[in-house]
C-alpha cells in the first residue's frame, strides 16, 4: 500500500478530487467514496480528510462499515429474516437510520459523535468525540447500488445463494433494503465517488490482502476457508456496482488489478 500512496499517479488523482471537493461544493456536505472491498476507500478518504484539513476545512471520515449492527442484533435479525443477516455486510445489517441521522446532522450544522466498528472482535467500539463538520466523508462497499429488478434476483450468483437461499427470501430482503432507507442515504451523499475495481477476482485478493494484514496487527482474524465462504455474500450487489456505478457516480477512478489507476478524475 505504501508504493501505492507514493505513485504519482495516485498522488495527482488525490489532487484532483481534494480541489474538485474544495471547488465544486457548498459546505457542510457528505461525500460518498463507493468501490468493493480491499479497492483502497478507507485510505483515500483518510488522504482526502488530510488534504482538506490543510484548507482550513473542518473534515472527518466514517465506514459504512461502522454503522453495523452488534452480533447480537444480528442474530435477532437472523432468526425474524433469514439466518444469512446473522453474517455483517450486505444492507440490513447496519444502523442504518443513525447513519442517515449522522448525515442529516452534518448538513445541518450539528454535533455529531461518529461510531467505530471493531472488526477483530465482530462487535461495535466506542463512539469518537462529538464534533462539528464542515464535511463528512462517508465510504462503503455499495454505496449507491441501486435495488435489482425482480428478474435479476432469479437466478443466484454463487453456490452460497444455491444453497442457503433457495426461495431467495435473503435475496429479497436485502433488495427491499436498498429500495427503503439505504436509498433515503445514497441521496444524502453527493457527490459520489466510485473507485472502480477491475474484476471479483482482484477484489477477493485485495481482501485476503486485508485480512493478512489484521493477522499481523491483532493476531487473529479469518483462515481462508472462512474469507472465501465470508466474500460470497458481498459478490451480487459488487457484480450490480459495475452494471449500475458508471451512469450514477459522480467522480469514477479506474484500478487494474495491483491498485494501479489508470483513468484519473476528469
Amino acid at each position: 500500500m505504501t508504493d501505492f500512496l507514493a505513485s504519482a499517479q495516485y498522488q495527482t488523482t488525490l489532487a484532483q478530487l481534494a480541489e474538485k471537493l474544495q471547488s465544486d461544493l457548498s459546505l457542510p456536505a457528505v461525500v460518498g467514496i463507493s468501490g468493493a472491498q480491499g479497492s483502497g476507500k478507507s485510505t483515500l478518504a483518510a488522504e482526502l480528510v488530510a488534504q482538506l484539513k490543510l484548507h482550513g476545512i473542518q473534515a472527518a471520515a466514517v465506514s459504512l462499515d461502522d454503522y453495523y449492527l452488534s452480533k447480537a442484533q444480528r442474530q435477532t435479525l437472523a432468526g425474524q429474516v433469514h439466518p444469512l443477516l446473522v453474517q455483517r455486510g450486505v444492507p440490513g445489517t447496519h444502523d442504518i437510520s443513525r447513519a442517515i441521522a449522522d448525515a442529516k446532522a452534518v448538513l445541518a450544522g450539528f454535533n455529531v459523535a461518529l461510531p467505530q466498528f471493531d472488526k477483530a472482535l465482530d462487535e461495535p467500539a466506542a463512539a469518537l468525540a462529538a464534533q462539528r463538520l464542515d464535511l463528512l466523508i462517508v465510504e462503503g462497499w455499495c454505496l449507491g447500488v441501486a435495488p435489482q429488478p425482480a428478474a435479476e434476483l432469479t437466478e443466484p450468483v454463487n453456490y452460497l445463494e444455491q444453497r442457503e437461499d433457495k426461495d431467495g427470501r435473503w435475496r429479497h430482503f436485502v433488495n427491499s433494503q436498498l429500495a427503503g432507507p439505504y436509498a433515503e442515504y445514497w441521496q444524502l451523499l453527493q457527490p459520489l465517488i466510485w473507485l472502480k475495481a477491475p474484476d471479483w477476482d482482484s477484489v477477493c485478493r485485495w481482501r485476503a490482502q486485508q485480512e493478512q494484514q489484521l493477522w499481523q496487527k491483532r493476531g487473529t482474524g479469518m483462515s481462508d476457508q472462512q474469507l472465501s465462504r465470508f466474500m460470497l455474500p458481498f459478490q451480487r450487489l459488487t457484480l450490480a456496482s459495475w452494471q449500475q456505478l458508471p451512469q450514477l457516480a459522480d467522480y469514477i477512478v479506474t484500478l487494474d488489478s495491483q491498485h494501479n489507476i489508470h483513468f484519473s478524475v476528469d
